[in-house]
């Protein structure tokens, strides 16, 4: 069946749809693959996606829209995954901004009941040159491949953790981009563990980042449930193709989210080319947490940033409790971004090299 799309998702980005598709059946119940679905609510809140150029759309009840099956564990957000079989005309919802498709299994209050969607079908691929025989589209393979180890030449890496969504990482990886761009590096960033959206890398790209990627990238909607350490070293591994002075990496989600971070951070060729890890939080107690946790496994922060240091009865009290600088990316930048690239040193900053992040607490 062909169907016109009113609007479509940058999860299916990969896939460089048009306006005009066909879709079929049967729909495989499988995370990557791009279906079309008609909105059934109009929504006051939740109610815009993200299309493939990063602009933010509102959507309408009536709406017909390509998206990408996938799953979400957002505290602040939406729980949901793929349902273990799928048919034409199933009620589904959206999960997130960058429209990723699937079953609503728990609601965060504040962001108010999922925006209900009817399945219209699969998106139709059709892979042989003259041949009408059309199988599901999938965002899999991306266009950045997965790796299972780091080149042997590689720049410094900046981790950006946090202890929760919303904990000031985007900010305070993008504070870090312009500083260190300002400072005459050549920066690149990369998001790596989260649910697909543009919206964070392109951030970092608005704040001087010569290239962005992220896991979405890699043909990954969500990594939730994914072997992250091979989508994370893709990604950095095609940055550094581009030989930048420093890369900047994003973990989406927190330290103990379903996202995959701490298998990233327990990456032993992640840890061998990193500089310096950030960490941003939303309390002091997150912040006090987050350092122990971390300490477990042989992090330690170089900074701690994020809604926690919005002033001084944080700063002080992180500083106090955990031993760590605690620095508000956004009102003290110069002195944050010093903070992280005074650890790099060697050929970045032209200062002798200081002990990697991870083995400070070693």
């Amino acid at each position: 069946m062909r169907i016109r799309l009113d609007k479509i998702a940058s999860s299916t980005r990969n896939v460089d749809l048009h306006r005009d598709v066909v879709v079929g059946a049967p729909v495989p119940a499988e995370a990557g693959v791009v279906v079309a679905v008609r909105v059934l609510d109009d929504k006051s809140t939740y109610n815009t996606i993200e299309d493939p150029h990063g602009r933010m759309v509102r959507v309408h009840k009536g709406d017909v829209i390509a998206g990408v099956l996938g799953a979400r564990q957002a505290l602040r957000g939406y729980a949901g995954a793929v349902p273990e079989s799928l048919e034409v005309g199933d009620e589904l919802h959206l999960l997130n901004l960058g429209g990723v498709i699937g079953r609503v299994t728990s609601a965060n209050a504040d962001v108010g009941p999922p925006c209900r969607v009817e399945l219209l079908g699969a998106v139709q691929h059709f892979p042989e040159l003259g041949r009408r025989v059309g199988v599901a589209a999938r965002i899999f393979p991306g266009p950045v491949p997965l790796v299972e180890d780091l080149p042997a030449s590689m720049p410094p890496i900046v981790l950006v953790a946090g202890t929760c969504m919303h904990a000031g990482k985007t900010a305070a990886a993008s504070l870090l981009i312009r500083a260190a761009t300002a400072a005459g590096l050549t920066v690149a960033a990369t998001k790596v563990t989260g649910v697909a959206l543009r919206r964070d890398s392109l951030e970092m790209v608005d704040h001087g980042a010569t290239t962005a990627v992220t896991f979405c990238d890699a043909g990954i909607v969500s990594t939730a449930g994914v072997p992250t350490p091979r989508v994370a070293k893709g990604c950095i591994a095609a940055l550094a193709a581009g030989n930048p002075d420093l890369i900047v990496v994003e973990l989406g989600d927190g330290l103990l989210g379903s996202y995959g971070v701490a298998d990233v951070l327990a990456d032993a060729a992640v840890r061998a080319c990193t500089g310096a890890l950030i960490l941003a939080a939303t309390d002091p107690v997150a912040a006090w947490g987050g350092v122990e946790l971390l300490a477990q496994t042989g992090w330690r922060p170089a900074v701690v940033t994020g809604p926690a240091t919005d002033n001084t009865s944080g700063t002080s009290k992180i500083l106090s409790m955990c031993g760590v600088d605690a620095i508000n990316a956004r009102w003290d930048t110069d002195r944050f971004a010093r903070s992280v690239l005074d650890r790099l040193g060697g050929p970045v900053l032209g200062s002798a090299p200081s002990s990697s992040a991870a083995s400070e607490a070693s």
